[in-house]
């Protein structure tokens, strides 16, 4: 990213000088790397953006400014992530009907509940990869079977998940697919669209207007520094990401292997053998989340999604797949990256395993005191 900062500060919408050209250069060899990656027929499906979030709201702004036309019907689940649910709400303001169908007690939604929610006016499926707060991987390659049939485009949140499970958007018939860098180590404030070309070509309505950028799909000066670390970050991905996958999963069972045996009453949420590697979402009964992660400072956890986590209610997700009030109240999120160790593990499982005994040993003299 650096020289992209400083020595090739060029736009790389310039097409009338080599500064231009420098930069333009390193946006589409980042372009080509991500698109390969996704397994794109052509780069040129790729479509930058700010990051996620402006990718899923592209995908279903556009697609129903789109085809609205044609039909007013979007299916989505109960468990996807903020941006695609309040997209969702905002075109159900513009006069769409949107059905959010239920998920498992493992967090993982059944194709045939998608299939059963299609209808003949339905121009959009929405299902993400992977949950970002339990880490369950949805079997996108049966929806995108169903959906392909029935001539109806889908389109995927793949940010959790790529990397970490298999994603390819031609053997998946992903029509189009929500990327960004920072979950994969790369520069934040960057993300990608896939918009598929043919078989079917998919027709968005841009919801940034300008210069027209990116084939006119969204305006703007993109982010050259950015867009070259987000282009380096795959690459790395590719060389190192089925190795450190394994010691991620390896990471996590040792964490929950040490947190279970220790204590009673820990529920390990979500699907356990169709999941993020990283991912570890565990209620603690007799304890809730905001007084936990008081108790356990000094690691990084959150209660629900990232971008929620200031709130005190209840993950939405766990509800959605039927876990009582209480518990989900009482769950933490533990994300597992490539900069932790063994020793890392250990010693946070031993904090965990500590403060919860403390506050819990604490509300039983509160109770005595009180009875």
């Amino acid at each position: 990213m650096l020289p992209y900062f400083t020595t090739h500060f060029g736009n790389a919408a310039s097409r009338a000088h080599a500064y231009g050209w420098s930069a333009e250069s390193a946006v589409e060899l980042a372009r080509e790397t991500i698109a390969s990656y996704i397994g794109a027929a052509d780069p040129k499906e790729l479509v930058f953006t700010s990051g996620a979030t402006e990718s899923n709201n592209l995908a279903i702004k556009g697609v129903a400014e789109s085809l609205g036309s044609r039909g007013k019907h979007i299916v989505t689940t109960a468990i996807e992530h903020k941006s695609v649910i309040d997209s969702c709400r905002h075109v159900e303001r513009q006069g769409f009907e949107v059905s959010y169908v239920a998920v498992g007690s493992d967090g993982i939604v059944d194709p045939g509940a998608i299939n059963e929610a299609l209808r003949d006016d339905t121009i959009l499926v929405s299902v993400m990869l992977v949950n970002n707060e339990v880490g369950t991987v949805q079997p996108l390659q049966e929806i995108g079977a169903i959906t392909r049939d029935r001539g109806i485009l889908l389109h995927s949140d793949a940010v959790q998940g790529l990397g970490k499970t298999p994603f390819d958007v031609e053997s998946m018939n992903v029509d189009l697919a929500s990327v960004t860098a920072h979950k994969i180590y790369g520069p934040k404030g960057c993300g990608a669209l896939y918009v598929r070309k043919k078989n079917p070509r998919v027709r968005l309505i841009a919801q940034v207007d300008g210069g027209g950028h990116e084939r006119g799909l969204r305006s703007g000066t993109l982010n050259v520094p950015a867009i070259a670390g987000f282009g380096k970050s795959v690459e790395l991905l590719c060389e190192e990401g089925p190795r450190e996958n394994e010691r991620l999963a390896s990471l996590r069972d040792q964490l929950e292997a040490g947190i279970v045996s220790s204590l009673e009453g820990v529920t390990i949420n979500g699907s356990t053998s169709h999941r993020h590697p990283g991912n570890s979402n565990l209620s603690f009964e007799g304890v809730t989340s905001d007084s936990l992660m008081m108790a356990i400072k000094e690691i990084a956890v959150s209660s629900g999604a990232a971008c929620s986590s200031a709130s005190l209610e209840p993950s939405y997700v766990l509800r959605a797949m039927g876990v009582p009030e209480h518990l989900a109240k009482a769950s933490i999120r533990f994300g597992i990256g490539r900069g932790n160790t063994s020793d890392e593990i250990g010693r946070a499982g031993r904090i965990v395993i500590r403060a919860v005994q403390t506050l819990r040993e604490q509300l039983a003299g509160s109770l005595a005191a009180d009875g």
